[in-house]
């Protein structure tokens, strides 16, 4: 697997690297060997399931990913690999190489987002991705989709028939509270925000809304927090700028990185997870809220809707006021928010697990032997 910032790299990475570091453990728990490609800068970690394999590269913005997955596919072209799995259009224009110089092996790509519309890139590097895009559907034996939109986008567009297999959650029950004590919180008392700190995840929303809350309609967040956890993508300037407008409000707890039980005790607890991301694959994040049977409200971007399956909350994408109302409508009256939860926990259930998302890849790999 090639492409993604690390394994088992929690909040420093993204939907991608949930994705891979899931799928990956299933595969080799399934009996096969499988071998990830990494990058040191998110995480050194070692793996008695999964080998995984440190490339140098620039910690640039521009040309981190690109230069990463050229080194790993000159590495993966000398070893005896059946598969070379690309993650992310980033990568798939690399595709090309083990396809026309390791004949033998069998190449694919999941296309998870449509990376060229988050706000950090410039007009160079959205170029770069758009025909990442093409690459990932043409280039590649077989091209993954995370999404339906995905799927549809490159039959209309790019004129490809492409594999629907989504992102994963399991189920989660979590009664502990000392975590989420230790930050100050109460249970059901916090509004939550997961996500890298970059611009196109929308964070600035939410808070400008959380602050009109406090102004307009004090009596509905007078014991409310609003959490934002997550590390800054590339530079700091944007966790700064956040920082800045919620100079106003203490009651906005920037938490950074968390993992691990504390990560669990904040999704299980929140009385309600709010994604205000303008772009998005198949949002890990949205349906790991789902699956501690917390409700969510997310911005009306297709691939949001797609994924909550009619059981949580949409607001207009990039729509302060719209977010405003919806915010100030669930918080009002707030009797309908456990029942969505409940549903969220049961689509997470019926569809969209782990477990069925790797026997789909599984498959996928079958369906190319010579």
């Amino acid at each position: 697997m090639i492409g993604q910032k690390g394994f088992d790299v929690g909040a420093r990475g993204g939907g991608v690297e949930q994705h891979v570091t899931q799928v990956a453990r299933r595969l080799a728990r399934s009996g096969h060997v499988v071998t990830l490609y990494a990058r040191s800068r998110y995480g050194g970690v070692s793996d008695p399931e999964v080998e995984i394999r440190y490339v140098w590269t620039l910690y640039k913005k521009n040309i981190e990913t690109v230069l990463h997955t050229f080194l790993s596919t000159l590495d993966a072209l000398v070893r005896p690999y059946d598969i070379i799995h690309y993650h992310g259009v980033g990568s798939a224009p690399f595709a090309w190489i083990p396809r026309l110089l390791k004949r033998k092996a069998r190449v694919v790509v999941t296309f998870h987002s449509q990376d060229r519309f988050h706000a950090k890139w410039g007009r160079v590097a959205r170029v770069y991705l758009l025909f990442g895009e093409w690459s990932a559907c043409w280039f590649p034996h077989a091209t993954i989709a995370v999404s339906h939109f995905i799927q549809v986008y490159a039959r209309e567009r790019l004129h490809k028939q492409i594999v629907y297999i989504p992102n994963g959650a399991e189920p989660q029950v979590v009664e502990a509270v000392n975590e989420i004590e230790a930050f100050g919180l109460v249970p059901k008392q916090y509004l939550l925000s997961v996500s890298r700190l970059e611009p196109h995840k929308g964070q600035w929303y939410l808070i400008e809304v959380f602050m009109r809350l406090e102004e307009m309609a004090p009596e509905l967040v007078k014991d409310m927090h609003l959490v934002i956890v997550g590390a800054s993508g590339y530079g700091s300037d944007y966790e700064s700028h956040l920082r800045r407008l919620a100079r106003g409000s203490k009651r906005i707890l920037f938490l950074g990185f968390q993992s691990g039980d504390a990560l669990k005790q904040l999704f299980a607890h929140a009385r309600l997870f709010v994604h205000a991301s303008e772009a998005e694959g198949l949002p890990v994040v949205v349906l790991e809220a789902m699956s501690y049977g917390t409700p969510v409200l997310a911005s009306d971007i297709p691939e949001n809707i797609e994924v909550i399956h009619h059981t949580g909350f949409t607001f207009q994408n990039k729509n302060v006021a719209d977010l405003f109302e919806r915010l100030k409508e669930l918080l009002t009256v707030p009797e309908g928010l456990d029942q969505a939860g409940e549903a969220g926990q049961e689509i997470v259930k019926e569809s969209f697990s782990w477990g069925l998302v790797t026997q789909k890849i599984e498959g996928v790999y079958r369906s190319l032997k010579h």
